[in-house]
């Protein structure tokens, strides 16, 4: 079988283990033919490629970042587009394609398969855990250990400057970095796209700290997060060229109001892309590797337009559709009863 391949969206770790896994598998197992494309979406357009062997992926799995590059980007909405997709399918009579990405590439995977037929299947991909259908995404756990460490070290340096330290993290619309890491890493309270946070409470909430004499505190906030309305300024950054909004920032003016309402030195820490990079933790070593072959084995039961998740124990699939378009919010009941026990 010729089987094509491609990673979009946002780089994540674990990407390279995907692809080392598939490669594997369809050559050892199914002597299959493997065709990476570069650069997401626009390489399947302009039939930009690589042959993919197993040799090439050798010490691949312990690697961040993708081997094939990564855009983001949707074929629907460049002129031609569409068309140049279906024609390189057929001009280089790809039998699957594989795509391994976030929100945007598996929606527009799903799109292609229902109105043209084409064979295609996903893999979820995103640190930020937030694709409907699947348990867990890989890339989350290294997000959200590289998080925790960076919280573990600000520790210390509030504690010895008796500062309250606002950290943001990624987390467009879900909070589950922030969550994960704040539990993780002992935060004074965590601020979450899901629900709009009332900032006297958070003041509140800092200054009953520093009535028992703890004057260090740390403040988790996801890059989405977003007060209630009326209660802070937030200025309108508009959007990017693919049509998100402009996030970031956050944590600065939550730290400019602690400042104003407590007297409190506050500073910022945006951990960014550091959080994308870097060596995949053993735990999404693994489960990239699952998924990667869970993938290639979809492919040869004809599982078009499905998506490899992990549920429970078990790598299964379900539709592209189901998934396509929806995002995967924070268990609340994680949020308010575990998190929330710890704050202050």
């Amino acid at each position: 079988m010729r089987v094509g391949l491609l990673t979009g969206g946002g780089d994540c770790p674990g990407l390279n283990a995907v692809i080392r896994a598939i490669v594997r598998k369809g050559k050892t197992v199914y002597d299959d033919e493997l065709i990476g494309f570069y650069d997401a979406w626009d390489g399947v357009i302009e039939q930009r490629s690589i042959s993919l062997d197993v040799l090439m992926l050798r010490g691949m799995l312990p690697k961040g970042g993708t081997m094939l590059g990564t855009r983001r980007g949707n074929p629907y909405d460049r002129e031609g587009g569409v068309e140049a997709v279906r024609k390189t399918f057929a001009d280089m009579q790809l039998e699957a394609l594989i795509v391994i990405g976030g929100n945007g590439s598996l929606s527009v995977a799903s799109r292609l398969h229902a109105d043209f037929g084409l064979p295609i299947l996903g893999v979820p991909k995103t640190i930020d855990n937030d694709i409907f259908g699947t348990d867990v995404t890989f890339g989350f756990h290294t997000a959200v250990q590289i998080a925790t460490d960076a919280i573990d070290r600000l520790h210390t340096t509030a504690e010895s400057h008796d500062r309250v330290m606002v950290v943001e993290v990624m987390g467009r619309h879900s909070g589950w970095i922030a969550t994960y890491a704040g539990i993780a890493g002992g935060a004074t309270v965590v601020l979450i796209p899901e629900e709009p946070f009332d900032i006297d409470e958070v003041c509140a909430l800092l200054a009953r700290r520093h009535e028992r004499a703890r004057y260090a505190s740390i403040v988790v906030v996801a890059e989405g997060a977003m007060p209630i309305e009326g209660s802070l300024e937030i200025a309108d950054r508009g959007v990017d060229r693919y049509g998100h909004k402009r996030l970031g920032g956050i944590a600065s003016i939550v730290a400019e109001a602690i400042e104003e309402r407590t007297s409190y030195e506050a500073r910022v820490v945006q951990i960014g892309h550091v959080q994308r990079g870097g060596t995949p933790t053993a735990y999404d070593r693994v489960l990239s590797t699952r998924y990667g072959l869970a993938a290639i084995d979809a492919a040869h039961d004809g599982a078009w337009g499905q998506l490899v998740v992990l549920r429970g124990r078990e790598v299964e699939r379900v539709p592209l559709a189901d998934a396509a378009g929806r995002t995967r919010t924070i268990d609340m009941p994680l949020y308010r009863d575990v998190a929330k026990v710890f704050f202050g």
